[in-house]
């Protein structure tokens, strides 16, 4: 007689002390082409999935590395994915930045997002004081990354109708907004 034995098929939440954020290095190339050659990963990005070493070298000297405010997010030091804020760039317009971010497919659903979204927010105000607003443009179809804009504090703005061109075509995106003055979850 076999006994039964109850098996959670969700992924244990990883141990927060071995996630990190850090400026991108070109040593980074291997780990980050791993998560940026899925097309999982970049359905929702604007930018399309990097299938070279030759691209994603480009891709981090020009893109990442010089970018004001993007990080790796490392697991023992590794890059698993990116998160970005990116002020506007119009002086008037400084007080509010813009919020991204993916996350390599195997670590989907283990809170990783969620905690790197929270580490960010913490440090960005500190580092960008004039900053008032931070935001996130979400696709409607894009329920995870709504999960973990509501798990941090982001507030659900509203609906944007046939907002915005991504991969050729028209979409809609939620709005969500963190101010400064808000508490992080």
């Amino acid at each position: 007689m076999h006994s039964l034995r109850c098996i959670s098929l969700r992924p244990l939440l990883m141990d927060s002390s071995r996630v990190t954020l850090r400026p991108f290095n070109l040593s980074d190339v291997d780990d980050f082409l791993k998560w940026a050659s899925d097309d999982r990963v970049t359905r929702y990005l604007r930018w399309n999935s990097i299938t070279s070493q030759e691209e994603a070298l480009a891709y981090l000297e020009k893109v990442a590395i010089p970018h004001p405010w993007r990080r790796s997010i490392c697991v023992d030091d590794r890059s698993i994915g990116y998160i970005s804020i990116k002020p506007e760039s119009c002086e008037e317009d400084k007080c509010r930045a813009h919020v991204g971010y993916a996350l390599a497919t195997e670590y989907w659903g283990q809170g990783i997002a969620t905690l790197a979204l929270k580490m960010a927010v913490s440090k960005v105000f500190d580092e960008m004081p004039h900053l008032v607003r931070l935001q996130a443009l979400v696709e409607v179809e894009n329920k995870g990354s709504q999960r973990v804009l509501e798990k941090v504090g982001f507030v659900k703005e509203g609906l944007l109708r046939k907002y915005g061109y991504c991969k050729g075509e028209i979409r809609s995106f939620i709005v969500y907004s963190l101010l400064a003055t808000d508490q992080v979850n």
